[in-house]
């Protein structure tokens, strides 16, 4: 049996948009050209019954090496912690006062961007130092 190769990670969203253009600039994705026979992404959104505009937008990796992020717009509101979250490695191989000054600098942009810091998990026995932050609408996900 051969193994999968590609992968989208779905996120459910109140404003699929606003999420995705806030993960873009985290990883620096972008956003894919528009479908063809349309010049933008607006155009393609005006063209879609009420009910469908603003349902959903994508961002894609420009080197094509990371999974697509889709964005999908859901009815109900984020209750609990994610049972799936992503780690954004930017201390990989760092350790100690490197690892945290490089941490406490990602989480400065990031929370310009409209990241909330939660808290910083110190390095113990067996981890490294890491940072718990929350996306735009609330997301929880990893500086690591």
């Amino acid at each position: 049996m051969s193994s999968i190769k590609q992968f989208q990670v779905t996120f459910d969203c109140a404003e699929p948009e606003r999420v995705a253009r806030f993960w873009s600039e985290v990883l620096g994705y972008v956003v894919p050209p528009p479908p063809e026979g349309f010049a933008t992404w607006d155009d393609y959104n005006r063209s879609l019954a009420p009910e469908q505009r603003d349902s959903w937008f994508v961002c894609i990796d420009p080197s094509g090496v990371g999974p697509r992020l889709y964005f999908q717009r859901v009815p109900e509101g984020k209750v609990v912690k994610n049972r799936v979250h992503l780690d954004v490695r930017v201390g990989t191989g760092l350790v100690g006062e490197e690892r945290l000054a490089t941490l406490e600098a990602e989480c400065a942009r990031l929370i310009a961007l409209g990241a909330v810091r939660v808290r910083l998990l110190l390095a113990d026995e067996d981890n490294e130092s890491c940072m718990v932050m929350q996306d735009v609408e609330g997301n929880e996900f990893c500086l690591d």
